[in-house]
């Protein structure tokens, strides 16, 4: 029985142009993807240096690991990418004692793991940008109180701030998250 052969997904000329030094394609993948690193490392205790570090260090690691290892990409370059930045940082948080890691055997190492995990985090990415997107086209008054009662906040409390009775907060919270969840299915049906 033949074993099923895996298809290479087209972002591999990234993979590609890291081997062959393609000064082309090496500078979009820092235009492509260079903010969206810094983004997270800032976000997560980090600075603009320690983002410009981990970047060139992942493409290091993915650069080693296509020379010594044929590494054959069969999900997208960016959360691929994403995952191994993630990985670097929350390995250096735990060396520099900052950041409780509980995932001992987080490494670098690519394998078929990395790219199930990065393409669940690319639907993840999509499916909360369709979030974001139906979130925002609700009225003010349904963000508000989604805002206000997503946040953890006793409802109680929340009535008294909007100067509302209680049993009418969880109403219009339920019809609120009722037209928000109606819109995210119907967005999410047009992608299948």
């Amino acid at each position: 029985m033949q074993p099923i052969a895996t298809l290479v997904h087209t972002d591999q000329r990234f993979i590609t142009a890291l081997l062959d030094n393609d000064t082309v394609i090496i500078r979009e993948i820092y235009t492509r993807y260079a903010h969206r690193i810094k983004h997270y490392i800032m976000a997560n205790s980090g600075s603009e240096d320690d983002a410009a570090d981990i970047f060139q260090e992942a493409l290091v690691d993915i650069y080693n690991q296509a020379r010594q290892k044929q590494l054959q990409l069969t999900c997208p370059f960016e959360p691929f990418l994403l995952l191994v930045c993630k990985r670097k940082w929350l390995n250096l948080l735990k060396k520099r004692g900052r950041e409780p890691v509980t995932n001992h055997d987080i490494d670098v190492s690519i394998g078929e793991d990395v790219f199930a995990m990065a393409e669940q985090m690319q639907q993840h990415d999509k499916k909360m940008q369709v979030f974001l997107q139906c979130f925002e086209k609700l009225g003010q008054g349904c963000k508000d109180i989604l805002r206000k009662c997503l946040g953890g906040e006793d409802q109680s409390v929340i009535a008294e701030q909007l100067k509302v009775s209680y049993g009418y907060l969880r109403k219009k919270k339920s019809e609120c998250m009722a037209s928000l969840t109606k819109m995210i299915q119907s967005q999410l049906q047009q992608w299948q």
